[in-house]
């Protein structure tokens, strides 16, 4: 079985984790613009509204979380109103001011500077609104609590325990809404020959894989594979392969200290110069350079 949530979260990774309490009183409004990457509310006080591009505006009340997995556009607001209408949120690493106020928030994201959000995020629907049920769920409501007091200050160990509590988060109401509406495990890849090959390259991505190999353990030809699978996921099956492999090796430069060549090997490139040829032609630096950022931005 491939852990898709924990490949999907994966991608993420390689970005900058953000996280603060907004906090507004009398009439406002915020509105998000698109980004690349993934983020959440989290309810704390008062009421307010969800506003997206299309649809009705949606009441949000104290608890209720909103999951922005693909960085859609999006408002909140004290009433319902257009998205159009309300101001550009402005993004401050200052905390919010002291002093309860009519409606306050968490708000969390990862922002990816380079890569793309995983296919998994994207076939999700672009904003997803749940009303927790804390007394059944006290799992969630601790990491809230937790993430709300990791906000508070820049104590040490700010760069370890945010990206840690960011994840459990985002996965913990994501499973709450796929068991709430019963998503499949993978949304929109039904086809089984497409999921047989998705087994085969998250399991062992370092395996020199053809579309051949692939196409033969789907028991199809390889045209008839390849066709099917660019239907589904709207990429060639090699494509898809290099995306898992560099997404792997960005993650394992952001979080260790492990030489070139030794990624290289553990994502399927027999050398760290073949590595570092497909890293720049998919993120646009070199690795190394990537690996400095990420140090820079700790």
């Amino acid at each position: 079985m491939v852990d898709v949530i924990g490949e999907a979260m994966g991608t993420l990774r390689v970005g900058n984790p953000y996280a603060r309490k907004v906090k507004e009183s009398g009439s406002w409004g915020l509105r998000y613009a698109a980004f690349a990457g993934s983020g959440f509310h989290i309810v704390s006080r008062g009421r307010g509204w969800l506003i997206t591009p299309s649809g009705s505006p949606r009441a949000l009340k104290p608890g209720d979380v909103v999951l922005v997995l693909s960085g859609a556009e999006h408002g909140l607001s004290h009433a319902p109103s257009a998205l159009g209408d309300l101001p550009w949120a402005k993004f401050s690493a200052e905390p919010a001011a002291p002093g309860p106020a009519d409606f306050e928030a968490l708000c969390g994201a990862y922002r990816l500077d380079r890569g793309q959000v995983h296919h998994y995020f994207t076939a999700l629907p672009e904003i997803i609104a749940v009303s927790p049920d804390y007394e059944h769920d006290p799992q969630l409501r601790v990491l809230a609590e937790l993430l709300h007091a990791d906000t508070a200050d820049s104590r040490p160990g700010t760069s370890v325990t945010r990206p840690a509590l960011l994840d459990l988060l985002v996965v913990h109401v994501l499973r709450r809404w796929l068991e709430q509406n019963g998503t499949p495990e993978w949304p929109q890849v039904s086809d089984p020959a497409v999921v047989t090959a998705l087994r085969c390259i998250h399991g062992d991505p370092r395996k020199a894989w053809t579309v051949q190999q692939l196409s033969e353990t789907a028991g199809l030809s390889r045209t008839v594979f390849t066709r099917r699978f660019i239907s589904v996921l709207g990429t060639s099956p090699r494509a898809y392969l290099t995306t898992v492999r560099l997404t792997r090796g960005a993650r394992l430069l952001r979080e260790t200290a492990a030489p070139l060549a030794t990624i290289a090997r553990q994502v399927g490139y027999s050398t760290e110069y073949a590595f570092g040829g497909a890293f720049r032609r998919v993120y646009g630096v070199s690795p190394g350079r990537f690996r400095k950022a990420g140090q820079q931005q700790d």
